[in-house]
């Protein structure tokens, strides 16, 4: 609702915006900065216009997104568990708290193929680090778990996400 209410200038501006960092923000000190030069505009607005683009939903979220295997983590787990549904929420609160998961989300299991209704990815120099660090979650499960699985990466499949044309 809050698109449609705004001017053509700002709608034009937002859809440079998403266009500008949907790559990534410029690796410089104040990449707000860097990007308001290259539309001409002001930082401030930059600023605004995606905080507004956050709180409305048009933009997900703004974050880092590291390539692990360059940083020397080349075993990484996605921890497969089957969870009470019951539990489920109260339990990834919790673990998608832990310093070492980097994505955990809750998702529909399809029986009788695939029991798991929960994953949490973790991420290590070795498996016997990702092994650990997986054993740390099953006592965070406790009896909420009835089974899980490690399905390692093999190669990365995706680094991005949507992308809008210019």
């Amino acid at each position: 609702m809050l698109a449609q209410q705004e001017s053509g200038d700002m709608q034009e501006l937002d859809r440079k915006l998403v266009l500008a960092t949907q790559t990534g923000l410029p690796l410089v000190p104040r990449p707000y900065d860097a990007i308001a030069d290259e539309l001409g505009v002001d930082a401030e607005l930059v600023r605004q216009r995606l905080q507004t683009m956050l709180s409305d939903g048009r933009v997900r979220r703004i974050g880092a997104v590291p390539n692990h295997y360059r940083l020397g983590y080349s075993a990484n787990g996605m921890s497969v568990w089957d969870v009470d549904d019951a539990q489920v929420d109260e339990i990834g609160a919790r673990i998608g708290g832990l310093d070492f998961v980097s994505h955990c989300y809750r998702r529909p299991r399809h029986l009788p193929d695939w029991p798991y209704n929960f994953f949490a990815m973790a991420h290590g120099k070795s498996r016997d680090e990702v092994e650990e660090k997986v054993g740390q979650i099953a006592k965070i499960m406790g009896h909420a778990c009835r089974r899980h699985e490690i399905l390692y990466s093999k190669r990365i499949l995706k680094k991005t996400g949507m992308r809008i044309g210019g």
